[in-house]
C-alpha cells in the first residue's frame, strides 16, 4: 500500500519524511547471527517498506532484539549484508567487491535510524531540552536555537512541555520513556526502531507511552519497526506483523490475520499465551 504523495504534516507542523513511496527502506539478505553455538537468526530475509509500521512478535530469545541492535550496529552479522534506504550497513562496494565498512560509512547509514530502547538511556547529568538537542547539534550539525525550537515541538508532542528544565532523574519513568521518544525523533531518521518500550515501565505508565506512540503511528508518515509484548497496541498501529520463532519468520500478513486467523500451529500456540 503506497502513501498519497500529498504528504500529510506531523505534530510538529512540519512535512513528514518524504520517504514513503512504499519503495523498500531496509533489507535483510540471508542475515545469519551466532552467540557461541546459539544461532539467533538464521539465514534471515526479510523487507520494511518506507512509511509501513510493522511489528515483530514471538517467544523470548526468537531474535526480534537482535534484529534492532544490528539494525542499529551495535551488533554487526555473522553473514549476510543488510541495506536501509539503498544503503549497506555494515558493508561497503569498494573495487567491485563488497567488503566490511569503515565506520563513517557506518554512521552516514545509521544516522536515517532512531530507536527507542527498554531501558531510556537519558543522560542523567543534562536537562530533558539538552539530552534533546545534543545529537542534532552535535551530529547532524543543526544550530542550537534551531535545535531547541524542534526539542520544544516534540516535548509537545510527547506531552512533557512544562518538563523540559528537569533532569531525568526528576521524572517518572513513563515520562523519561516519552524523553527518549522525543529524543529518536528529534533526528528526523527515517525509521523508528522501538525495543520493548514499555517493558521497564510500571503498569499504570504504560497507556500514557503506548498513547504517545499511537498518535506518532498515525499522525506521521515515519517508518517504524517493533518489538513488543502488548499485543492490542501491535494490532492497533501495524501494518504487517511478522511471527519468529528460533530465528526465522515463520508467518507474517495483517494484524487482522495474524491475531485472528493464525496459520501456523506455533503462531496460534504464541497468542494463546499471551492474549
Amino acid at each position: 500500500m503506497s502513501a498519497d504523495s500529498n504528504h500529510p504534516k506531523d505534530h510538529t507542523g512540519e512535512t513528514a519524511n518524504p520517504a514513503v513511496d512504499g519503495t523498500e527502506l531496509i533489507r535483510f539478505d540471508h542475515v545469519t547471527k551466532r552467540f557461541g553455538t546459539n544461532t539467533v537468526l538464521d539465514s534471515l530475509d526479510f523487507t520494511v517498506s518506507s512509511g509501513k509500521h510493522v511489528t515483530l512478535i514471538g517467544p523470548s530469545g526468537s531474535g526480534k532484539t537482535t534484529i534492532l541492535r544490528l539494525l542499529m550496529t551495535l551488533l554487526k552479522p555473522d553473514e549476510g549484508t543488510i541495506k536501509v534506504g539503498g544503503e549497506y550497513l555494515t558493508h561497503e562496494e569498494k573495487g567491485g567487491k563488497l567488503v566490511p565498512a569503515g565506520e563513517k560509512h557506518i554512521r552516514e547509514v545509521r544516522k536515517n535510524i532512531g530507536m527507542v530502547f527498554q531501558q531510556f538511556n537519558l543522560f542523567p547529568n543534562m536537562k530533558v531540552l539538552r539530552n534533546i538537542t545534543e545529537a542534532p547539534v552535535h551530529v547532524l550539525g543543526m544550530e542550537k536555537d534551531a535545535a531547541e525550537a524542534r526539542a520544544r515541538e516534540l516535548l509537545d508532542l510527547v506531552g512533557l512541555t512544562e518538563h523540559l528544565d528537569k533532569y531525568p532523574t526528576q521524572l517518572s519513568g513513563g515520562q523519561q520513556q516519552r524523553v527518549a521518544i522525543a529524543r529518536a525523533l528529534a533526528m528526523r531518521p527515517q525509521v523508528l526502531l522501538l525495543d520493548e518500550v514499555t517493558s521497564a515501565l510500571d503498569p499504570e505508565l504504560v497507556a500514557g507511552v503506548l498513547d504517545v506512540l499511537r498518535d506518532i503511528a498515525h499522525t506521521t508518515d515515519i517508518t517504524m519497526l517493533c518489538v513488543t509484548h502488548e499485543m492490542n497496541f501491535a494490532r492497533d498501529i501495524s501494518d504487517d506483523v511478522l511471527m519468529f520463532d528460533a530465528g526465522r519468520v515463520i508467518e507474517s500478513g495483517s494484524p487482522e490475520k495474524i491475531f485472528t486467523e493464525p496459520e501456523h500451529e506455533r503462531t496460534r500456540e504464541f497468542l494463546s499465551a499471551v492474549l
